[in-house]
């Protein structure tokens, strides 16, 4: 492979991994990322179907503790690799776009901050979510190691907490106009966090490189 077609970044990004050896996409891990998102859809299609906020709110719950569970025992197993982080990825927004659709059902008026909120997870949230591909990182939580600001704005523990619960919490107390605001700040951040990697994407490559 002509390594002068990676990125420019950090060394510590482009040099060898000192990162777990990559397991097989059977583990662990990737089966919590499964059931998790198979019982999150089942529940969550039951919500949409009834439009009943209790199964909504239990769908959610089995999205959220099911994403920290499959994180979490990632790291715990040293299972950590890169078709997981990409299908950890793919059952989010599996589980958020269908139950986005639950949320539309039961609050129809927050139907302008679910809109904005679907464009900035599952549109630009998924490309800036995969774009630790080009490097040698085994996920988007290893990006501090390309570049700081972005991961503290999308990938660190409060970062993914606000992104991912913080919309979905206030449209389910009501508080639409607050949650259009942040639905915004949030998208603007992805839009301006999506810019920066691709200006590190189009970067020359650094003269140790090798053809």
């Amino acid at each position: 492979m002509n390594t002068s077609s990676l990125p420019a970044a950090s060394a510590a990004a482009r040099g060898p991994a000192s990162t777990p050896t990559p397991q097989p996409l059977g583990t662990w891990p990737n089966l919590v990322t499964l059931v998790r998102t198979l019982l999150a859809v089942a529940v969550g299609s039951a919500a949409v179907a009834r439009a009943d906020l209790g199964l909504l709110a239990a769908a959610y719950a089995i999205y959220w503790v099911g994403d920290v569970a499959d994180g979490w025992l990632a790291r715990r197993l040293d299972q950590e690799t890169r078709a997981g982080a990409v299908f950890d990825i793919i059952g989010d927004r599996a589980c958020t776009v269908l139950l986005c659709a639950g949320l539309l059902a039961a609050r129809p008026d927050a139907w302008l901050v679910v809109a904005v909120f679907l464009v900035s997870f599952a549109v630009v949230d998924t490309m800036l979510s995969l774009s630790f591909l080009p490097w040698d990182l085994l996920g988007p939580n290893d990006f501090h190691r390309v570049d700081r600001a972005v991961w503290l704005l999308n990938w660190s523990p409060v970062a993914k907490a606000s992104n991912t619960a913080g919309v979905t919490v206030l449209v389910l107390f009501g508080a639409y106009s607050a949650a259009l605001v942040l639905a915004l700040a949030i998208l603007g951040v992805k839009v301006w966090s999506g810019a920066r990697v691709a200006s590190l994407l189009a970067a020359p490559p650094s003269r140790g490189a090798s053809g």
